[in-house]
């Protein structure tokens, strides 16, 4: 029992644990982080991770290993030596269960395209009727009764984003404009202009979020309304209800400008007021 590792020399421990993908809550992961209740490193200690990383794991366990090696232990990985051990049968032993099981229908599961085709292309050459064997995509329905197996459409499958109070009701445009304010920031554009010839009353008064720090960018900000000024006298007098054209003139001279600037390209919110 775990419990009673501290009745053992240290000698005579072998601890097998989960963790070789660098999972953040596995065992090895709180071991190395010395977040475990009952395990703790310490120097002279042998850790052996027995798997490849799984393609976006690496930084997972590349920070494990480096928290092993902090606390003394020695690390053997794969990039040390060959001891990549499957947690996935082998071919020969995939035919051996089907030749014990012998189903009426075969279907894959498990892995890419790809492997799921190479298992049922294997299962072909031992004899199944290809009409009995299924390679689904995620989505695709089979219809299985005691006598039967057809294709039967398709129910909605993947992610669901939970937003909130919200399940499933965040949508393709709102992801993307959180991924564009997290990425290079928002600048608002508050602009009073005159109803009768459409010049500037008041403004362009900038409020940048996420994008520069206004006080250390004067010159950037002044050169930005500059730019707000000469979009809105470019567009003269608008009609009242034409405002959208107007805004995205001043939209697209600000990005292009800050984007040869910075090379960024923050959200741009134009604000027109009448007097």
């Amino acid at each position: 029992d775990i419990e009673e590792v501290g009745e053992y020399r240290e000698d005579e421990l072998l601890i097998m644990t989960t963790g070789s993908q660098g999972e953040p809550m596995s065992a090895l992961s709180r071991i190395a982080a010395s977040d475990h209740r009952t395990i703790s490193i310490i120097p002279g200690d042998l850790v052996i991770i027995s798997a490849n990383p799984i393609p976006g794991n690496e930084k997972f366990i590349s920070k494990v290993i480096n928290e092993l090696y902090k606390k003394g232990a020695e690390v053997i990985y794969e990039a040390i030596e060959d001891i990549h051990v499957s947690g996935h049968a082998c071919q020969e032993e995939l035919k051996l269960i089907y030749s014990l099981t012998k189903p009426r229908y075969f279907m894959p599961v498990h892995g890419e395209y790809r492997h799921l085709w190479q298992h049922a292309r294997m299962i072909g050459e031992m004899g199944l009727p290809e009409k009995d064997i299924y390679v689904m995509e995620n989505g695709q329905v089979l219809e299985l009764t005691a006598n039967s197996a057809k294709l039967g459409g398709n129910v909605q499958a993947g992610r669901i984003l939970v937003d909130g109070h919200g399940v499933g009701d965040v949508g393709a445009v709102v992801l993307r404009d959180r991924k564009l304010l997290s990425q290079d920031g928002l600048i608002i554009v508050v602009i009073t202009v005159d109803e009768d010839d459409g010049g500037i009353i008041s403004g362009p008064e900038i409020i940048s979020r996420g994008f520069v720090y206004v006080k250390e960018s004067e010159d950037l900000m002044d050169s930005m309304r500059s730019v707000i000024e000469n979009a809105v006298r470019k567009a003269g007098k608008v009609k009242r209800g034409e405002w959208g054209q107007r805004k995205n003139e001043i939209r697209e001279a600000l990005r292009d400008f800050i984007y040869s600037k910075t090379k960024r390209k923050p959200m741009i919110l134009p604000i027109i007021m009448e007097a």
